[in-house]
């Protein structure tokens, strides 16, 4: 999977709000999303790298923020 490092590095930086409100409610920590988010931008975008619990994460939270039209 390829993982857009502008746009992630957009979502973790500037776009913290839409991390939280994705968050919000699911027992998730929005240090474990943004977390994941800065372990694929330090591995550039390696997806093969995250661990099963990782992917659950980036499956859940950072792709559908990654792939929604910015507002």
């Amino acid at each position: 999977m390829n993982v857009d490092l502008k746009l992630l590095k957009n979502l973790i930086s500037k776009r913290g709000d839409e991390i939280e409100e994705s968050v919000a409610g699911t027992g998730y920590l929005v240090k474990t999303v943004v977390g994941v988010g800065t372990f694929l931008l330090d591995n550039e975008g390696d997806y093969d790298l995250l661990t099963a619990k990782q992917k659950v994460v980036f499956e859940k939270f950072l792709k559908p923020l990654l792939d929604k039209p910015r507002r």
